[in-house]
């Protein structure tokens, strides 16, 4: 059953935060939205992500979640990372992806030939070139970021 808030008490007194089945549930939503095996387009995935990250975050905002939310928004890099790089699918169009991210062309050729999704992604090159940066600019909504701005905004 799921509960919403949680409550713990700290020195300035009682303080709320998303009881830990609500953030289990927000994990496998945002699982089931970044499966390799759903074919849709980046734009419509962004869509659908974007709209689970703020509807969860708005109404959590107020409580405390920083260390949670900040787990949950490495991890959704690192899918969206994986999703992009699946996409691309051949070493040839891995290749000229990176390229055009600004990798340099040695590198891309070397870097577009490794096995493993999850191996691949993690590479600094890759890192850098699909980055935090370059995928909110794609549309993508960072749900550490979106949180730090909703709940000061709650605060206040």
């Amino acid at each position: 059953m799921l509960c919403g808030f949680g409550f713990w008490k700290s020195k300035e007194g009682w303080r709320t935060r998303p009881h830990q089945d609500s953030v289990a549930k927000f994990k496998r939503t945002i699982k089931k939205l970044c499966k390799r095996s759903w074919s849709v387009s980046l734009t419509y995935r962004l869509g659908k992500l974007n709209a689970v990250v703020r509807g969860w975050i708005n109404y959590f905002a107020l409580g405390d979640m920083i260390s949670a939310i900040t787990r949950i928004d490495k991890h959704l890099m690192v899918q969206m990372r994986v999703i992009i790089w699946k996409q691309w699918k051949v070493p040839k169009k891995r290749e000229w992806g990176l390229k055009k991210l600004g990798v340099k062309p040695w590198i891309a050729h070397e870097q577009s030939h490794i096995k493993g999704y999850m191996k691949a992604v993690r590479l600094p090159q890759i890192k850098k070139a699909i980055s935090k940066e370059k995928l909110t600019k794609r549309g993508l909504v960072s749900p550490l970021e979106y949180y730090l701005r909703q709940h000061t905004l709650k605060l206040n």
